[in-house]
């Protein structure tokens, strides 16, 4: 399997001025496994310490957090000769001993020669508890489920994904069938490594659906396991309403729709702690479509997501036919699927903060605006070849974006207002945003 952050750890590890660095993402998204296939590829020998139930090394962060002294600990913990010049050092489930955590600022001020990754699937709910956290000491980087390019490499078939990144768009076109089927089992599958793997080696999909429902009893085992007792009821609400409401025509997450009555005091804990944990993502919408983005937020209207858009479909028990084969009644949860696809590739590939645009008191909606270097870029999403876009074409009328996307089933093409983008490679609109 190939991971596309393997190459911005490389570059993390020959940078100058180079800090601990922390690995942010949900369970099983593969943090684990990079951290040591990162040491095996660029490092002499590996130091890996995982904190979670280590009461020994509990015992060594809990005493006075001299560099030597940890380090002696930690190479008779690994059985690792720790050197500076050689050594990958781990610390894995870092939030679990919180003054290991407060240890990387001692590590950076004290002796920035070592390499040290961290990485904690619940550091957001420890950081929320009172957790020390080394700021300013520390490099972040964040870990998705597997992106549809990632995938194509997984299912060996890294020429197509390198063409996807060429520019002759006309030669992606000729294959266009190919990179649709792939789509249309991306969404199925999505990017959960045990499930790709698992894909890749059985080609089965029951056997995909059957990792796929492990892995959400598993999340919803951590709302017991790790939230505070009175909130988990309030967890399973929000987390079971996600398909429910992205069902909408309007996709903004309404309270009421989650309990009869609610209202945003008696959620926010649960979605902010979903949102720590990185099961969700929360698109905000912004009263303005004006630079910069986040002096316009609406802290009221927000759509929510899921991790994955593969989890998605497990939680709906959508058939894997009529995701592959299409189906006639299957139309407006399409749609849903189609943003929840088009928001993992914007965070994980081009690596953008989406948000989104709304009028009050109108239909019309812009489904992702996205902050460029000097502008603001509307894009609309399509779940085919639908070449209608009625609400984007009104945004730029008033608006006069300087660029503007439609992505769809449809080929490349570029109008005088809007170009559009084919789903299969809407990491194309990093070219905007850099412009």
């Amino acid at each position: 399997m190939e991971r596309f952050a393997m190459q911005k750890l490389a570059e993390w590890k020959e940078k100058n001025g180079r800090k601990p660095l922390i690995i942010r993402g949900a369970r099983q998204v593969g943090k684990t496994w990079i951290m040591k296939e990162f040491g095996k590829r660029y490092f002499e020998q590996v130091a890996y310490v995982n904190f979670d139930s280590n009461v020994r090394m509990q015992q060594v962060f809990e005493g006075e957090l001299d560099i030597e002294r940890i380090i002696l600990a930690l190479s008779i913990e690994t059985g690792i000769s720790i050197k500076a010049e050689n050594t990958l050092l781990i610390f894995d489930e870092v939030q679990e001993v919180p003054k290991a955590l407060t240890s990387l600022k001692y590590f950076y001020e004290n002796a920035p020669e070592y390499a040290i990754v961290a990485a904690g699937s619940l550091l957001g709910v420890a950081l929320h508890r009172g957790t020390s956290f080394p700021v300013g000491k520390v490099d972040f980087m964040d870990l998705y489920p597997l992106s549809f390019q990632e995938f194509l490499y997984a299912l060996g078939e890294e020429r197509f994904a390198t063409m996807l990144k060429g520019k002759d768009t006309d030669m992606v076109t000729m294959f266009k069938s190919k990179y649709v089927d792939r789509l249309r089992e991306y969404y199925y599958v999505g990017g959960m490594p045990e499930v790709v793997n698992k894909y890749v080696t059985s080609k089965d999909f029951n056997q995909v659906r059957e990792i796929q429902k492990n892995l959400l009893n598993y999340y919803q085992q951590d709302f017991l396991k790790h939230a505070e007792i009175n909130l988990v009821p309030r967890l399973n609400l929000v987390w079971n309403s996600i398909p429910m409401q992205l069902a909408k025509e309007n996709k903004k997450y309404i309270y009421g729709q989650v309990r009869e009555g609610a209202r945003a005091k008696d959620f926010e804990l649960a979605i902010q702690w979903l949102l720590d944990c990185g099961l969700i993502h929360k698109v905000n919408r912004v009263k303005k479509p004006a630079l910069p983005l986040k002096a316009y937020l609406d802290l009221d209207a927000f759509k929510i997501f899921l991790l994955d858009i593969g989890l998605l479909i497990a939680m709906t028990d959508l058939d894997a036919k009529v995701i592959i084969e299409g189906n006639r009644i299957f139309t407006e949860f399409k749609g849903a699927l189609t943003e929840q696809f088009v928001l993992q590739q914007l965070t994980a590939e081009v690596g953008t903060e989406p948000y989104y645009y709304s009028a009050p008191n109108s239909k019309g909606e812009i489904d992702f605006l996205i902050q460029g270097k000097t502008s603001i870029i509307p894009l609309e999403v399509k779940a085919e070849e639908n070449l209608k876009a009625k609400s984007l074409k009104a945004f730029c009328d008033k608006y006069n974006p300087k660029y503007a996307i439609r992505t769809s089933m449809s080929d490349y093409r570029e109008q005088d207002w809007m170009k559009n983008i084919p789903l299969y490679n809407i990491d194309r609109i990093r070219e905007c945003i850099m412009n």
